[in-house]
């Protein structure tokens, strides 16, 4: 994107403002009357058409004014994301109502989501804490017809999956009995890079039921977010972007389809690390679901250990100032919080 005037990205971070909380686009003579500006209303209208041009606002009808472009939405976040921060009285607040629910994951977690939600006035979605690196426990081999296996997997953290296996030839019971007795002595305890370093001492039959193994337990590892919490889904029903556009609103059938929630949230937080920030404004280029709407997302809790996932749902139009600093500081809380927990303290 073209680079920005001091000017310009005043009156680009001003008219956003602005848009936030009217909804309603805004022209030169509002912002110079609203804000003070030491400038004519015709000056900020040449800015306003220059941003214009160079893609970060736009017009939505003939009226003189201007709406934040998703670039626009890109810029005024780029300025702010690492300067917004919580008052300090909210803080206290909300670390207040955590410490009062202390012992107990579930309250955490309903919690977080409410105080999500009420802060940001977006809908929130908060996932418990699950084991980051899956490790192997347990596994049985079945036969069931023909050259068809059914594998049943254990994780150390408890977690169960099950799936038909289709072997290169017809295998007995015995000798598929023998194979789970090998393989879960040797592959006890063991994460994916684990048993991948191991598979090359043993048999083919071995091999074959390894790969599909770590197929599983990868599959599992991508999927596995834990129970999911969501909260203020009435937030935003009545804003003018959901309550007029069927696509943003197909964006909260999300939170009735779970997987396909928990899949968004795995590919929002696969690039953060525990304590980092993603924003995703209009889908960032590559999320269709969120073609209306942004999303500020965080992951928490002990790298490489224990890991969940927080994040505010809402329009493109979002309080960005607020949610930002929410989300960071409500995933610095769980974090210390499950730290806590598994040092025991």
């Amino acid at each position: 994107m073209p680079e920005l005037t001091e000017r310009q990205r005043t009156i680009l971070q001003l008219l956003i403002r602005d848009y936030i909380e009217t909804a309603q686009p805004v022209g030169s003579k509002r912002l110079v009357e609203r804000f003070h500006l030491d400038l004519s209303p015709a000056t900020v209208r040449n800015e306003m058409s220059a941003l214009t041009e160079m893609g970060y606002l736009r017009q939505p009808h003939t009226s003189a004014g201007r709406v934040p472009s998703e670039d626009g939405y890109r810029a005024f976040v780029g300025e702010m994301i690492h300067k917004a921060e919580l008052p300090a009285s909210v803080q206290n607040t909300i670390s207040h109502q955590f410490f009062q629910a202390r012992s107990d994951v579930d309250q955490w977690m309903t919690l977080a989501a409410s105080v999500l939600a009420n802060q940001s006035q977006g809908v929130s979605v908060v996932t418990a804490p699950h084991a980051e690196m899956s490790r192997f426990k347990h596994i049985e081999l079945i036969s069931t017809q023909g050259r068809q296996v059914l594998m049943v997997m254990v994780m150390d953290g408890g977690e169960v999956s099950q799936q038909v296996l289709t072997l290169a030839e017809i295998v007995t019971q015995d000798r598929l009995s023998q194979v789970a007795t090998h393989l879960n002595t040797i592959l006890a305890g063991l994460s994916m890079a684990g048993i991948a370093a191991v598979s090359s001492r043993t048999d083919a039959l071995e091999q074959d039921i390894i790969t599909l193994l770590l197929q599983d337990m990868k599959r599992t590892s991508e999927s596995a977010s834990g129970e999911i919490y969501t909260d203020g889904l009435t937030n935003v029903l009545d804003e003018p972007e959901f309550a007029e556009s069927d696509e943003a609103r197909w964006a909260l059938r999300l939170f009735e389809e779970r997987s396909t929630l928990q899949g968004l949230l795995a590919r929002a937080s696969s690039n953060s690390s525990v304590g980092g920030l993603q924003v995703l404004i209009g889908g960032s280029g590559g999320w269709d679901e969120l073609r209306q709407c942004s999303m500020v997302v965080a992951r928490y809790g002990v790298p490489g250990l224990v890991t969940g996932t927080l994040g505010v749902l809402g329009p493109m139009r979002m309080s960005y100032a607020r949610t930002i600093p929410t989300v960071r500081y409500v995933a610095g809380l769980l974090s210390d919080l499950v730290n806590d927990t598994i040092s025991g303290e």
